[in-house]
């Protein structure tokens, strides 16, 4: 009974996940070896698992000659302690591994002139990637695939409609079919690469679909695949469908259905926790979008680099902020575990003077005072119930349904769902102020959840945003990365509003002071570094 529970305790089904029998039944035995139980043998416990967790099905993945035997449909649950064991392994792992064994790629079937999942001729590129920092993790890929969202595909693109207009000369009907063909099979394959985490192949697809053309190079692979791309749309239709009007929305609005599935692959949840090798692999690959696309469509006309690169940017920028809000979330979460911290931070979050802050708020947000009241009060009990971090972001998600509620099917969703933004910031800070002011023991505790709200507010209203506009949050976040990059400093909702200076003010600073100063903690060791600065407010 007790291995029953034990097996409830740290498993659980989902789909597109699986995990390797061995590792299984090696987390079985060291969980007896703790409770000085007798395990049973290897096939006992197979059948002990298909009676806990039926219907559960087996499949062996793995390269030729590494392959084993996994458990389909299963993976550990994020509040489990065998996610750090899995973590730490897989550290060991990689150090045993041989440099040459790190390096090997694993094969995929929808990329065009590749071999064993690379281009042809492109080692040296891979050389140059993992020069630059760019770890390779595909190698460990099933390590991680539960982690992920792979059993996404990619969505149906929308049609491409000419709006009457003609089209350019030297182009028929059948050139943008093919564009439009051979842009899917380009994003399939780049959805491929990504849920096999093989990053660095993303610049060589950039560069195949682009026919990029380095003028030393003469290798053959790659002049194949492009002699192939060049009897299905050759390169000069292909520049002048760049300049088209219609295809420039319409590939727009598929790189936006793109981006937005490959986030919900990588980063599924934003709240559960990721392995540390996965996240920074994840925050490379942001980091080296840019330079590689730009380097990809060197020969393409400016109109379409700067569509591709706009979605491509709010892509990065997705990935690096879901990333750090992962990261705040799983710090945050020692602090909501930690009993004695949080009667410390009742204490002093009863000693606030809240009369004050909403008197100062109010000339500023003028918000009800009944609202405030009840968010504080709400607040209060919330902490002192001791709430896991998941309860308390439904809390979260609670808040913005009521506050706007009001404006729901209205067109002025999104203009109060941003000021709502504002305002939320501009009153945790005027408590995180008077907190400060007291010298408040726990201050360091409220700074680090502080930054969690105001970062999972974001998060929530970038979605309600979305949805109320029937587009992905990529696209939504798209249109201010545009405004960014022109003059043009008119909000796309309406009027001379101007809030993606504002909202970006408020919350990345902060994110990469977190990173620094907020690591999250290392099981062997005790938890009150997350709050150092607390002896701050003791000295002052």
């Amino acid at each position: 009974l007790s291995s029953v529970q034990w097996l409830l305790d740290n498993y659980e089904t989902a789909e597109g996940v699986s995990l390797p029998r061995s590792t299984l039944y090696c987390h079985y035995l060291l969980h007896c070896q703790e409770q000085k139980l007798e395990p049973v043998n290897a096939a006992s416990f197979g059948k002990l698992i298909r009676s806990v967790f039926m219907g559960l099905r087996t499949r062996r993945l793995g390269t030729r000659g590494n392959s084993k035997y996994h458990y389909y449909g299963l993976r550990i649950k994020a509040c489990s302690s065998l996610i750090r064991l899995m973590e730490d392994q897989q550290h060991l792992a990689m150090r045993q591994q041989p440099f040459s064994q790190k390096q090997r790629l694993k094969p995929v079937q929808k990329v065009e002139g590749m071999t064993n999942g690379m281009a042809a001729g492109s080692g040296q590129q891979q050389q140059q990637q993992q020069g630059a920092g760019l770890s390779d993790i595909s190698a460990q890929v099933q390590q991680y695939q539960q982690f992920l969202d792979a059993s996404r595909t990619l969505p149906e693109f929308p049609d491409l409609d000419l709006q009457g207009k003609a089209l350019p000369e030297g182009i028929e009907l059948e050139h943008i079919k093919s564009f439009q063909l051979l842009y899917r099979e380009h994003c399939e394959a780049i959805l491929d690469v990504t849920i096999n985490l093989q990053f660095t192949l993303v610049e060589t697809l950039w560069k195949t679909f682009w026919r990029f053309e380095e003028s030393q190079s003469g290798d053959t692979g790659t002049l194949a695949v492009h002699d192939e791309s060049e009897k299905r749309l050759p390169k000069d239709c292909l520049v002048i469908l760049c300049k088209y009007d219609p295809v420039l929305r319409w590939s727009r609005d598929c790189d936006n259905s793109l981006y937005q599935g490959l986030v919900e692959i990588l980063i599924p949840d934003v709240l559960r926790p990721i392995p540390s090798a996965l996240t920074q692999a994840i925050r490379n690959f942001a980091k080296s979008l840019e330079s590689w696309l730009t380097n990809a469509m060197m020969n393409i006309p400016e109109e379409m680099v700067r569509i591709k690169v706009t979605s491509a940017s709010s892509f990065a920028q997705t990935l690096r902020r879901y990333t750090s809000l992962n990261h705040l979330a799983q710090a945050a979460r020692a602090v909501l575990q930690n009993t004695a911290q949080i009667n410390q931070m009742l204490s002093d979050l009863n000693r606030v003077d809240f009369a004050n802050v909403q008197e100062q708020a109010s000339w500023v947000c003028r918000c009800e005072d009944r609202v405030v009241q009840q968010l504080e009060q709400d607040f209060k009990l919330t902490l002192q119930q001791q709430n896991s971090l998941e309860q308390w972001a439904a809390w979260l998600d609670g808040v913005v349904s009521q506050v706007l509620k009001p404006y729901q099917a209205s067109t002025a969703f999104p203009k109060a769902a941003k000021l709502f933004l504002l305002k939320w910031s501009f009153y945790s800070s005027m408590v995180i102020r008077d907190l400060t002011l007291r010298s408040a023991a726990s201050f360091g505790s409220f700074h680090l959840i502080r930054l969690l709200y105001d970062e999972y507010m974001y998060y929530l209203i970038e979605h309600r945003v979305a949805q109320a506009k029937g587009e992905t949050p990529i696209a939504v976040m798209g249109e201010f990365a545009s405004l960014g990059r022109s003059l043009n400093p008119l909000d796309p909702d309406k009027g001379n509003y101007r809030p993606c200076c504002l909202i970006q003010s408020t919350w990345q600073p902060d994110i990469k002071l977190l990173i620094e100063d907020f690591p999250i903690p290392d099981q062997s060791l005790p938890l009150t570094h997350l709050w150092r600065s607390e002896s701050i407010g003791r000295r002052g």
